[in-house]
């Protein structure tokens, strides 16, 4: 038996959250499905499903986005495929805040602002603690709750936040929610 390979999802695919999640693979030793990219996702499923066992790091990042979409939209049909497939172990989610006009919300079990600090707030897409406890708005977080994984950690969006999260920076608040992903999921073990 083949040992699962170890995923962690984003739910978002734009340019900004690509360079942020690209720069937080290589910090730590990972691989990122750059051609997960997209906004909305392009790639289904089963393709995505495809690159990650070619992949040969762990933990592989896979980004999902529907770019606003109401309901399930691509990228979440793409997401429930990767995370519920038998020879994939989803160490976490990072759940990216937005403001559609469509915006669902999901449960999260933190979530860290533009200041790096950890949260039980949700945050918006510019970071800021919201007043719901463990929820938060964003476009592609439809499905999570229906996802069994070890932890979502919401963030603001990606790569973004006021500059906060630059790639130019070290993508400080993606590098955060990273690293707690990893430490929650006992892979830095």
């Amino acid at each position: 038996m083949t040992a699962k390979r170890k995923v962690i999802l984003v739910t978002d695919g734009d340019i900004y959250a690509a360079k942020a999640i690209e720069y937080a693979a290589q910090q730590i030793g990972g691989r990122c499905i750059s051609q997960s990219m997209g906004n909305p996702s392009e790639k289904t499923g089963p393709e995505l499903v495809t690159m990650i066992l070619q992949t040969p790091y762990d933990p592989v990042f896979v980004m999902f986005d529907d770019s606003g979409l109401p309901g399930e939209g691509p990228g979440e049909a793409a997401m429930k495929y990767v995370a519920s497939h038998t020879q994939i172990e989803v160490l976490g989610v990072i759940a990216v805040a937005s403001k559609t006009h469509h915006a669902e919300w999901t449960r999260i079990d933190v979530s860290i602002d533009a200041e790096g600090e950890l949260t039980e707030f949700g945050v918006d897409k510019y970071g800021v603690q919201e007043f719901d406890v463990k929820r938060m708005s964003g476009d592609t977080v439809y499905c999570l709750d229906q996802l069994d994984v070890p932890i979502i950690v919401g963030i603001g969006d990606i790569g973004k936040m006021a500059r906060k999260d630059d790639v130019k920076k070290g993508s400080p608040i993606t590098m955060k929610a990273v690293e707690l992903i990893l430490e929650r999921s006992g892979y830095d073990e």
